[in-house]
Protein backbone atom coordinates (compact mmCIF):
# COMPACT_ATOMS: atom_id res chain seq x y z
CA UNK A 1 0.00 0.00 0.00
CA UNK A 2 1.49 3.33 -1.05
CA UNK A 3 2.07 6.23 1.32
CA UNK A 4 -0.38 9.12 0.86
CA UNK A 5 1.18 12.43 -0.10
CA UNK A 6 -0.36 14.06 2.98
CA UNK A 7 2.08 12.17 5.22
CA UNK A 8 5.26 13.90 6.34
CA UNK A 9 8.71 12.36 6.10
CA UNK A 10 8.58 11.87 9.86
CA UNK A 11 5.32 9.96 9.57
CA UNK A 12 6.67 7.79 6.76
CA UNK A 13 9.74 6.99 8.87
CA UNK A 14 7.50 6.06 11.80
CA UNK A 15 5.36 3.90 9.53
CA UNK A 16 8.42 2.04 8.24
CA UNK A 17 9.83 1.52 11.73
CA UNK A 18 6.56 0.15 13.12
CA UNK A 19 6.13 -2.07 10.06
CA UNK A 20 9.59 -3.52 10.71
CA UNK A 21 8.62 -4.24 14.32
CA UNK A 22 5.41 -5.90 13.20
CA UNK A 23 7.26 -8.02 10.67
CA UNK A 24 9.55 -9.39 13.41
CA UNK A 25 6.48 -10.76 15.20
CA UNK A 26 3.90 -11.29 12.47
CA UNK A 27 0.83 -13.45 12.22
CA UNK A 28 2.48 -16.62 13.45
CA UNK A 29 3.29 -14.98 16.77
CA UNK A 30 -0.23 -13.60 17.04
CA UNK A 31 -1.82 -16.98 16.24
CA UNK A 32 0.40 -18.75 18.77
CA UNK A 33 -0.54 -16.30 21.53
CA UNK A 34 -4.25 -16.81 20.76
CA UNK A 35 -3.89 -20.60 20.72
CA UNK A 36 -2.12 -20.55 24.10
CA UNK A 37 -4.70 -18.24 25.64
CA UNK A 38 -1.89 -15.83 26.40
CA UNK A 39 -1.34 -12.11 25.75
CA UNK A 40 0.89 -10.21 23.35
CA UNK A 41 3.18 -9.17 26.21
CA UNK A 42 6.44 -9.39 24.26
CA UNK A 43 5.20 -7.20 21.41
CA UNK A 44 3.59 -4.76 23.86
CA UNK A 45 6.85 -4.46 25.80
CA UNK A 46 9.00 -3.90 22.72
CA UNK A 47 6.55 -1.38 21.26
CA UNK A 48 6.66 0.43 24.61
CA UNK A 49 10.46 0.42 24.69
CA UNK A 50 10.52 1.99 21.22
CA UNK A 51 8.10 4.70 22.35
CA UNK A 52 5.18 3.68 20.17
CA UNK A 53 2.55 3.05 22.86
CA UNK A 54 2.57 6.60 24.19
CA UNK A 55 3.37 8.43 20.98
CA UNK A 56 0.15 10.47 21.39
CA UNK A 57 0.67 11.44 25.03
CA UNK A 58 2.31 14.66 26.30
CA UNK A 59 6.10 14.69 26.50
CA UNK A 60 6.09 16.06 30.04
CA UNK A 61 4.46 12.81 31.19
CA UNK A 62 6.72 10.46 29.25
CA UNK A 63 4.85 10.40 25.95
CA UNK A 64 5.96 11.21 22.44
CA UNK A 65 4.16 14.52 22.18
CA UNK A 66 2.29 13.48 19.04
CA UNK A 67 -1.39 12.81 18.57
CA UNK A 68 -3.97 10.38 17.27
CA UNK A 69 -2.42 10.76 13.80
CA UNK A 70 0.71 9.02 15.02
CA UNK A 71 -0.99 6.47 17.26
CA UNK A 72 -3.40 5.38 14.51
CA UNK A 73 -0.42 4.90 12.23
CA UNK A 74 1.20 2.59 14.79
CA UNK A 75 -1.92 0.43 15.11
CA UNK A 76 -2.50 0.29 11.35
CA UNK A 77 1.03 -0.93 10.64
CA UNK A 78 0.98 -3.56 13.38
CA UNK A 79 -2.35 -4.78 12.02
CA UNK A 80 -0.98 -4.87 8.47
CA UNK A 81 1.78 -7.12 9.79
CA UNK A 82 -0.84 -9.46 11.25
CA UNK A 83 -0.29 -8.64 14.92
CA UNK A 84 -2.60 -5.79 16.01
CA UNK A 85 -2.69 -4.55 19.59
CA UNK A 86 -6.33 -3.93 20.48
CA UNK A 87 -5.40 -2.31 23.79
CA UNK A 88 -3.87 0.58 21.84
CA UNK A 89 -7.44 1.59 21.08
CA UNK A 90 -8.36 1.59 24.74
CA UNK A 91 -5.40 2.40 26.96
CA UNK A 92 -3.48 5.29 25.34
CA UNK A 93 -6.10 6.41 22.80
CA UNK A 94 -9.25 6.63 24.93
CA UNK A 95 -8.09 6.66 28.53
CA UNK A 96 -4.78 8.39 27.97
CA UNK A 97 -6.38 11.11 25.87
CA UNK A 98 -9.19 11.76 28.37
CA UNK A 99 -6.79 11.98 31.31
CA UNK A 100 -4.33 14.15 29.38
CA UNK A 101 -7.08 16.58 28.40
CA UNK A 102 -9.24 16.65 31.51
CA UNK A 103 -7.45 14.91 34.37
CA UNK A 104 -6.03 16.62 37.41
CA UNK A 105 -2.30 17.06 37.74
CA UNK A 106 -2.26 14.20 40.23
CA UNK A 107 -4.15 11.90 37.81
CA UNK A 108 -1.80 12.80 34.99
CA UNK A 109 1.29 12.06 37.08
CA UNK A 110 -0.25 8.84 38.40
CA UNK A 111 -1.33 7.37 35.05
CA UNK A 112 0.19 8.92 31.95
CA UNK A 113 3.84 7.85 32.42
CA UNK A 114 2.74 4.24 32.94
CA UNK A 115 0.38 4.29 29.97
CA UNK A 116 3.16 5.76 27.85
CA UNK A 117 5.87 3.26 28.81
CA UNK A 118 3.49 0.29 28.76
CA UNK A 119 3.93 -0.60 32.43
CA UNK A 120 0.26 0.22 33.11
CA UNK A 121 -2.91 -0.38 31.14
CA UNK A 122 -6.40 1.00 31.48
CA UNK A 123 -9.66 -0.44 30.14
CA UNK A 124 -12.76 1.54 29.18
CA UNK A 125 -16.27 0.69 30.33
CA UNK A 126 -19.26 2.28 28.61
CA UNK A 127 -21.43 -0.45 27.00
CA UNK A 128 -24.28 -1.86 29.07
CA UNK A 129 -26.63 -4.84 28.60
CA UNK A 130 -29.79 -2.75 28.20
CA UNK A 131 -28.31 0.38 26.62
CA UNK A 132 -26.61 -0.96 23.50
CA UNK A 133 -25.87 1.90 21.15
CA UNK A 134 -28.09 4.28 23.12
CA UNK A 135 -25.68 5.85 25.59
CA UNK A 136 -28.53 7.94 27.00
CA UNK A 137 -29.89 4.73 28.57
CA UNK A 138 -26.76 4.07 30.62
CA UNK A 139 -27.92 3.08 34.09
CA UNK A 140 -24.62 2.84 35.96
CA UNK A 141 -25.04 5.52 38.56
CA UNK A 142 -22.69 7.39 40.86
CA UNK A 143 -23.94 9.04 44.00
CA UNK A 144 -22.08 11.21 46.47
CA UNK A 145 -21.65 9.88 49.97
CA UNK A 146 -19.75 12.35 52.07
CA UNK A 147 -16.46 12.91 50.30
CA UNK A 148 -16.73 9.65 48.29
CA UNK A 149 -18.49 8.43 45.18
CA UNK A 150 -20.46 5.17 45.21
CA UNK A 151 -21.04 3.40 41.87
CA UNK A 152 -23.62 0.75 41.00
CA UNK A 153 -24.30 -0.85 37.63
CA UNK A 154 -23.25 -3.33 34.95
CA UNK A 155 -21.09 -3.19 31.84
CA UNK A 156 -20.61 -5.71 29.01
CA UNK A 157 -18.08 -6.36 26.25
CA UNK A 158 -15.29 -4.57 28.08
CA UNK A 159 -11.89 -5.48 26.62
CA UNK A 160 -8.81 -6.37 28.60
CA UNK A 161 -10.10 -5.79 32.13
CA UNK A 162 -8.02 -8.74 33.37
CA UNK A 163 -4.78 -7.11 32.22
CA UNK A 164 -5.71 -3.52 33.01
CA UNK A 165 -4.67 -1.83 36.24
CA UNK A 166 -7.92 0.14 36.21
CA UNK A 167 -11.02 0.74 34.12
CA UNK A 168 -12.31 4.16 33.12
CA UNK A 169 -16.01 3.73 33.87
CA UNK A 170 -18.75 5.86 32.34
CA UNK A 171 -21.40 6.45 34.97
CA UNK A 172 -24.15 8.99 35.48
CA UNK A 173 -24.58 11.47 38.29
CA UNK A 174 -27.66 13.46 39.16
CA UNK A 175 -27.67 17.13 38.21
CA UNK A 176 -28.91 18.91 41.34
CA UNK A 177 -30.36 21.74 39.24
CA UNK A 178 -32.43 19.63 36.84
CA UNK A 179 -32.67 16.21 38.47
CA UNK A 180 -31.46 14.66 35.21
CA UNK A 181 -28.64 12.18 34.92
CA UNK A 182 -25.44 13.34 33.24
CA UNK A 183 -22.40 11.25 32.22
CA UNK A 184 -19.23 11.32 34.29
CA UNK A 185 -15.98 9.36 34.15
CA UNK A 186 -14.38 7.48 37.05
CA UNK A 187 -11.10 5.62 37.42
CA UNK A 188 -11.85 2.27 39.08
CA UNK A 189 -8.76 0.23 40.09
CA UNK A 190 -9.04 -3.45 39.23
CA UNK A 191 -9.11 -4.80 42.79
CA UNK A 192 -11.57 -2.26 44.20
CA UNK A 193 -14.10 -3.99 46.52
CA UNK A 194 -17.42 -4.53 44.77
CA UNK A 195 -15.87 -4.35 41.29
CA UNK A 196 -16.48 -7.78 39.77
CA UNK A 197 -15.71 -9.24 36.35
CA UNK A 198 -16.63 -12.41 34.50
CA UNK A 199 -15.38 -13.45 31.05
CA UNK A 200 -17.75 -13.60 28.09
CA UNK A 201 -17.29 -16.65 25.85
CA UNK A 202 -16.58 -15.32 22.35
CA UNK A 203 -16.19 -16.93 18.93
CA UNK A 204 -13.67 -14.20 18.21
CA UNK A 205 -10.03 -15.38 18.22
CA UNK A 206 -8.10 -12.63 19.96
CA UNK A 207 -5.60 -12.29 22.81
CA UNK A 208 -7.77 -9.68 24.51
CA UNK A 209 -10.69 -11.16 26.42
CA UNK A 210 -14.15 -9.62 26.80
CA UNK A 211 -15.79 -9.19 30.20
CA UNK A 212 -19.04 -8.38 31.91
CA UNK A 213 -18.51 -6.05 34.85
CA UNK A 214 -20.59 -5.56 37.97
CA UNK A 215 -20.29 -2.54 40.22
CA UNK A 216 -21.92 -3.25 43.55
CA UNK A 217 -21.59 -0.31 45.95
CA UNK A 218 -18.12 0.45 44.60
CA UNK A 219 -16.75 3.20 46.83
CA UNK A 220 -14.25 5.59 45.30
CA UNK A 221 -12.48 8.66 46.66
CA UNK A 222 -13.34 12.09 45.26
CA UNK A 223 -10.15 12.09 43.17
CA UNK A 224 -11.42 9.10 41.14
CA UNK A 225 -13.64 11.50 39.15
CA UNK A 226 -11.93 12.58 35.92
CA UNK A 227 -12.49 16.16 34.90
CA UNK A 228 -15.37 18.48 35.61
CA UNK A 229 -18.56 16.95 36.95
CA UNK A 230 -20.55 19.32 34.72
CA UNK A 231 -18.68 18.68 31.47
CA UNK A 232 -19.43 14.98 31.06
CA UNK A 233 -20.47 14.83 27.40
CA UNK A 234 -17.51 16.92 26.24
CA UNK A 235 -15.12 14.68 28.13
CA UNK A 236 -16.87 11.50 27.00
CA UNK A 237 -16.62 12.36 23.31
CA UNK A 238 -13.01 13.38 23.80
CA UNK A 239 -12.47 9.65 24.25
CA UNK A 240 -15.07 8.32 21.81
CA UNK A 241 -13.74 10.16 18.76
CA UNK A 242 -10.22 8.70 19.16
CA UNK A 243 -11.87 5.31 19.72
CA UNK A 244 -13.58 5.52 16.32
CA UNK A 245 -10.39 6.68 14.60
CA UNK A 246 -8.37 3.90 16.16
CA UNK A 247 -11.02 1.32 15.26
CA UNK A 248 -10.65 2.50 11.68
CA UNK A 249 -6.89 1.97 11.96
CA UNK A 250 -7.48 -1.51 13.39
CA UNK A 251 -9.78 -2.38 10.48
CA UNK A 252 -7.42 -0.93 7.88
CA UNK A 253 -4.52 -2.97 9.18
CA UNK A 254 -6.62 -6.11 9.10
CA UNK A 255 -7.79 -5.42 5.56
CA UNK A 256 -4.28 -4.70 4.37
CA UNK A 257 -2.96 -7.92 5.87
CA UNK A 258 -5.69 -10.02 4.26
CA UNK A 259 -5.24 -8.30 0.92
CA UNK A 260 -1.49 -8.87 1.06
CA UNK A 261 -1.96 -12.60 1.62
CA UNK A 262 -4.40 -12.77 -1.29
CA UNK A 263 -2.03 -10.90 -3.60
CA UNK A 264 0.86 -13.22 -2.77
CA UNK A 265 -1.34 -16.20 -3.55
CA UNK A 266 -2.80 -14.71 -6.75
CA UNK A 267 0.66 -13.94 -8.12
CA UNK A 268 1.97 -17.47 -7.59
CA UNK A 269 -0.99 -19.86 -7.73
CA UNK A 270 -1.15 -21.35 -11.23
CA UNK A 271 -4.00 -23.59 -12.39
CA UNK A 272 -3.97 -22.88 -16.14
CA UNK A 273 -1.35 -21.13 -18.24
CA UNK A 274 -1.10 -17.91 -16.19
CA UNK A 275 -1.23 -17.27 -12.42
CA UNK A 276 -4.79 -16.81 -11.21
CA UNK A 277 -4.12 -13.12 -10.59
CA UNK A 278 -4.06 -12.59 -14.35
CA UNK A 279 -7.78 -13.37 -14.52
CA UNK A 280 -9.92 -10.27 -14.18
CA UNK A 281 -12.57 -12.08 -12.17
CA UNK A 282 -9.99 -12.21 -9.36
CA UNK A 283 -7.84 -9.19 -10.23
CA UNK A 284 -10.63 -6.62 -10.33
CA UNK A 285 -12.17 -7.45 -6.91
CA UNK A 286 -8.69 -7.27 -5.37
CA UNK A 287 -8.09 -3.92 -7.05
CA UNK A 288 -11.44 -2.71 -5.75
CA UNK A 289 -10.55 -3.81 -2.22
CA UNK A 290 -7.27 -1.89 -2.46
CA UNK A 291 -9.07 1.26 -3.60
CA UNK A 292 -11.59 1.02 -0.76
CA UNK A 293 -8.83 0.64 1.82
CA UNK A 294 -6.96 3.64 0.43
CA UNK A 295 -10.08 5.80 0.49
CA UNK A 296 -10.90 4.76 4.05
CA UNK A 297 -7.37 5.55 5.14
CA UNK A 298 -7.64 9.08 3.77
CA UNK A 299 -10.82 9.68 5.79
CA UNK A 300 -9.15 8.24 8.88
CA UNK A 301 -6.22 10.61 8.43
CA UNK A 302 -8.58 13.53 7.99
CA UNK A 303 -10.38 12.62 11.20
CA UNK A 304 -7.11 12.24 13.12
CA UNK A 305 -5.80 15.59 11.84
CA UNK A 306 -9.04 17.35 12.81
CA UNK A 307 -8.99 15.81 16.26
CA UNK A 308 -5.35 16.70 16.90
CA UNK A 309 -6.07 20.25 15.70
CA UNK A 310 -8.76 20.59 18.39
CA UNK A 311 -11.75 20.58 16.02
CA UNK A 312 -13.94 18.24 18.06
CA UNK A 313 -17.08 18.84 15.99
CA UNK A 314 -15.36 18.25 12.66
CA UNK A 315 -13.50 15.28 14.07
CA UNK A 316 -16.74 13.73 15.31
CA UNK A 317 -18.23 13.63 11.82
CA UNK A 318 -15.00 12.48 10.16
CA UNK A 319 -14.27 9.86 12.83
CA UNK A 320 -17.66 8.25 12.34
CA UNK A 321 -17.25 8.27 8.56
CA UNK A 322 -13.72 6.85 8.84
CA UNK A 323 -14.85 4.04 11.11
CA UNK A 324 -17.72 3.20 8.77
CA UNK A 325 -15.56 3.26 5.62
CA UNK A 326 -12.71 1.26 7.15
CA UNK A 327 -15.05 -1.40 8.53
CA UNK A 328 -16.75 -1.89 5.18
CA UNK A 329 -13.40 -1.96 3.38
CA UNK A 330 -11.96 -4.50 5.82
CA UNK A 331 -14.95 -6.85 5.56
CA UNK A 332 -14.74 -6.74 1.77
CA UNK A 333 -10.97 -7.23 1.71
CA UNK A 334 -11.07 -10.21 4.07
CA UNK A 335 -13.97 -11.82 2.21
CA UNK A 336 -12.24 -11.39 -1.13
CA UNK A 337 -8.98 -12.71 0.27
CA UNK A 338 -10.66 -15.90 1.49
CA UNK A 339 -12.42 -16.27 -1.85
CA UNK A 340 -9.18 -15.78 -3.78
CA UNK A 341 -7.53 -18.65 -1.93
CA UNK A 342 -10.54 -20.92 -2.38
CA UNK A 343 -10.30 -23.93 -0.11
CA UNK A 344 -6.95 -22.75 1.20
CA UNK A 345 -8.67 -19.65 2.49
CA UNK A 346 -10.43 -21.83 5.07
CA UNK A 347 -7.32 -23.63 6.33
CA UNK A 348 -5.37 -22.91 9.49
CA UNK A 349 -2.20 -22.80 7.41
CA UNK A 350 -3.20 -19.52 5.76
CA UNK A 351 -5.02 -18.11 8.79
CA UNK A 352 -7.60 -16.05 6.93
CA UNK A 353 -10.84 -17.77 7.90
CA UNK A 354 -10.67 -16.56 11.53
CA UNK A 355 -10.44 -13.02 10.21
CA UNK A 356 -13.97 -13.25 8.77
CA UNK A 357 -15.35 -12.98 12.30
CA UNK A 358 -12.73 -10.45 13.37
CA UNK A 359 -13.47 -8.14 10.43
CA UNK A 360 -17.13 -7.90 11.37
CA UNK A 361 -16.22 -6.53 14.79
CA UNK A 362 -15.37 -3.19 13.22
CA UNK A 363 -18.89 -3.04 11.78
CA UNK A 364 -20.41 -3.59 15.22
CA UNK A 365 -18.07 -1.96 17.74
CA UNK A 366 -17.64 0.50 19.28
CA UNK A 367 -20.78 1.73 17.51
CA UNK A 368 -22.79 -0.04 14.83
CA UNK A 369 -22.73 0.98 11.20
CA UNK A 370 -26.44 1.80 11.45
CA UNK A 371 -25.85 4.29 14.25
CA UNK A 372 -23.16 5.95 12.16
CA UNK A 373 -25.62 6.23 9.29
CA UNK A 374 -28.06 7.77 11.76
CA UNK A 375 -25.42 10.28 12.83
CA UNK A 376 -24.60 11.25 9.27
CA UNK A 377 -28.23 11.50 8.19
CA UNK A 378 -29.14 13.69 11.18
CA UNK A 379 -26.00 15.70 11.85
CA UNK A 380 -24.48 15.99 8.37
CA UNK A 381 -27.57 15.94 6.16
CA UNK A 382 -30.06 17.56 8.51
CA UNK A 383 -32.71 14.86 8.14
CA UNK A 384 -35.27 14.33 10.94
CA UNK A 385 -34.94 11.55 13.50
CA UNK A 386 -37.25 8.56 13.72
CA UNK A 387 -36.42 7.92 17.38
Amino acid sequence: MSNPVIETEEHRALREAVAALGKRYGREYFARVVAEGAHTDELWAEAAKLGYLGVNLPEEYGGGGGGIVELSLVLEELGAAGCPLLMLVVSPAICGTVIARFGTEEQKRAWLPGLADGSRKMAFGITEPDAGSNSHRITTTARKDGGDWVLNGRKVFISGVDIADATLIVGRTEDARTGRLKPCLFIVPRETPGFGRSPIAMELAAPEKQFELTLDEVRLPAEALVGDEDAGLLQLFAGLNPERIMTAAFALGMGRYALGRALDYARTRQVWKEPIGAHQALAHPLAQAHIELELARLMMQKAAHLYDAGDDMGAGEAANMAKYAAAEAAVHAVDQAVHTLGGNGLTQEYGLASMVTAARVARIAPVSREMILNFVSHQSLGLPKSY
